[in-house]
């Protein structure tokens, strides 16, 4: 299938994980596709695999808790490839792990902060002003299902940032909605990838607890499961789809409590 032939995406945090599943979906699809992370050397390489695959891919360095890297990244894009139809702001980071509110430093918070949360924004700020110069677009943003629901103990500055992601998504959509533009969020659940790993070595016994008492289905997700649910959001197939939060993780969030 070629559900996005035509189409320019740029998706976030595409190094690895779920950023880059969404991003390899995508070109799968016959969408062009920017790559955009920090990491340079695992970019480049998943944007040479999609080429080598018959696909088109374009590397752009990018932190997005940085004003002139948003801008950039996104001028890049159309620069490259003329347009920009469908945005996935993924990325993100998880900060520090089972400390208690009161415990993290100010120099953390505002680390999680300006990537999962002002990163958001500032991804928007300049999709928005390129979408709107297209006549539309889709825009899916990356929260959590910590972003639905308090999160477990020490996660205060990730669990803050996602609920973020979800009212600035809600509020997004309500202002540009009559434009054009669809804006939704994802709310994954415990899916496997570098932020999320509980095999890794040397993981807290604690966290391998916590991810096997919130498996609702006995298992970690997959970052292609989730990536199968933002290409549809991004899609026609869902053109009356907006200011919505989409969880996907496999029922863990009835287990939450």
């Amino acid at each position: 299938m070629n559900t996005f032939a035509g189409k320019v995406a740029l998706v976030t945090g595409a190094s690895s994980g779920l950023g880059e599943a969404t991003a390899r979906k995508f070109a799968q699809e016959g969408a062009k596709v920017v790559i955009a992370a920090r990491r340079t050397e695992q970019g480049t390489q998943v944007a040479q695999q999609i080429i080598a695959l018959g696909g088109e891919a374009h590397f752009v360095r990018a932190d997005v808790s940085c004003a002139a890297d948003v801008e950039r990244m996104v001028n890049e894009t159309v620069e490259r490839f003329g347009r920009l139809d469908c945005a996935v702001n993924n990325a993100g980071i998880a900060g520090p792990r089972f400390t208690p509110a009161a415990e993290v430093t100010e120099a953390e918070w505002d680390e999680v902060m300006g990537v999962n949360l002002k990163g958001v924004w500032l991804c928007m700020k300049h999709e928005i002003r390129t979408m709107l110069a297209n006549g539309g677009g889709a825009i899916v943003n990356v929260a959590s299902i910590y972003g639905c629901k308090p999160s477990d103990i020490g996660h205060a500055p990730y669990s803050t940032s996602k609920f973020g992601v979800v009212g600035l998504t809600r509020s997004a959509a309500a202002d540009y909605g009559q434009m054009g533009i669809r804006i939704n969020a994802v709310a994954p659940g415990f899916t496997a990838s570098e932020m999320v790993n509980p095999d890794r070595p040397g993981a807290a016994e604690r966290y391998k607890a916590l991810v096997a008492r919130h498996s609702g289905m006995n298992r970690l997700g997959k970052a292609e499961e989730t990536a199968n649910a933002i290409l549809w959001l991004c899609s026609g197939s869902a053109s009356y789809v907006s200011g919505t939060v989409l969880t996907i993780d496999g029922g863990s969030a009835t287990r939450l409590y």
